[in-house]
This record gives structure tokens, sequence and C-alpha cells, in this order.
């Protein structure tokens, strides 16, 4: 497996891999080049250890993806609206995956009293959803308790997702689109299902459905 020191050493990866691919496979770039038609968005954490074709064996244009710190999905951030946007949208994606992990140093850090500068505001609803659960997570063994955190979190995002007026559309179209929530589990290299899929309207609150 090839190794990083610095900048020279991406670029050089970069070589190697772009020749032993376009060896294998002529055609393989000028086929990329031509689109993308992923069926899976991935909203993920921006953990360097969550390589999400390493860990899915899949391959350029499969997936389309978003991550930030925490996997957080806030109903005003435009980067990710605009990303579950244009991949439900126009990509026509089948499948929206909300996926954290296990050691997530943002989540961790959300259940602490200590600064984190800017990711302060950003981790403050992990801390609202540690606060509303608190009973729950306080009563888990303390080497368990950030991963619990970690699943509530992605089931927030899962009940997001599923409100937005743009899945909402697609599901008035009559297009098959689900969303999930999974777990990647880093001490084993397994992604964990929490089984919190929302596949139709009737799965969301009256409140949040279209008409």
């Amino acid at each position: 497996m090839a190794t990083i020191q610095g900048t020279k050493d991406v670029l050089e990866n970069n070589k190697e891999w772009a020749a032993q691919v376009q060896a294998k496979n002529p055609d393989y770039f000028a086929n990329l080049a031509k689109g993308q038609s992923p069926k899976l968005l991935w909203i993920g954490c921006a953990d360097s250890r969550v390589a999400v074709d390493v860990l899915t064996q899949t391959q350029p244009g499969d997936i389309f993806v978003h991550r930030n710190i925490a996997n957080r999905i806030p109903s005003e951030d435009l980067s990710a609206l605009s990303v579950i946007e244009y991949a439900v949208k126009h990509l026509k994606v089948e499948h929206v995956v909300v996926a954290g992990h296990t050691g997530c140093g943002g989540v961790k850090a959300a259940m602490s009293n200590g600064s984190v500068g800017i990711l302060d505001h950003w981790l403050r609803p992990i801390k609202d959803i540690y606060q509303a659960n608190q009973s729950e997570i306080d009563a888990l063994p303390e080497s368990e308790r950030v991963d619990r955190l970690s699943e509530l979190n992605v089931i927030q995002g899962v009940d997001t997702v599923s409100r937005l007026p743009v899945v909402h559309e697609a599901w008035k179209e009559g297009r098959s689109l689900q969303v999930h929530g999974w777990i990647m589990q880093l001490h084993s290299g397994l992604l964990k299902d929490l089984n919190v899929s929302v596949s139709a309207p009737k799965q969301v609150d009256s409140i949040y459905k279209l008409n």
C-alpha cells in the first residue's frame, strides 16, 4: 500500500494509479469523462479513516459523496442541501445514506465542555441530542457512550433528509428513494445498518408532508 509523506507522494501515487488503470482498461478514463449516474448519495464524516470507495469496494462514479465534521445535516446548511438537491433531483439517486462512525472525534467533542473553536457552533446540535438522551447514554458503559451518540446523530440526520421537500417531490413523482442510517465500525471495518430507513411519506410525521 502506498504511503504519503508529502504532496509529491500524492502526485506520484496518482500517476502510478492512472497508469495502472489505463493499462488494464484503455477506455476507462474516456468513459469516466462522459458523465456520472450514481445510484447512491453518501453523507458522511470527514474523518480520514472512512474511505468510502475502499470500504464499499466501489469505483469512481458509483457514489456521490458529501462529507463534513461529524456527518451533520443542518436544515439551513446550503452546502449539504445543495448536494442533496443535486443528487436527488438531477442525478436521481435511489438511496441516500447518512453514515457516522465509531470513535468520532466530533461527537466526542460535543459530549465535553472543552472549547474547540468555531466547531463549538457546528457541534452544538449534537450537544442538544446528547442532552435530550442523556439518561440513556450515561447509563451505558463509558466506552459505549460516544458511539451511541453517533448513532443518535445519524438517526437525526435520516429524519432531516426524509423531511426535505426535494425528497418528498421525488416520492410524489413515484420514484424509488430510500434514506438509510449506517455506522462504520472502525474496529471491524464493517458497516452497521441502524434499521431506520425511510422510503415513503407515510413514514414521516404528517406536518412535514407536502401536498
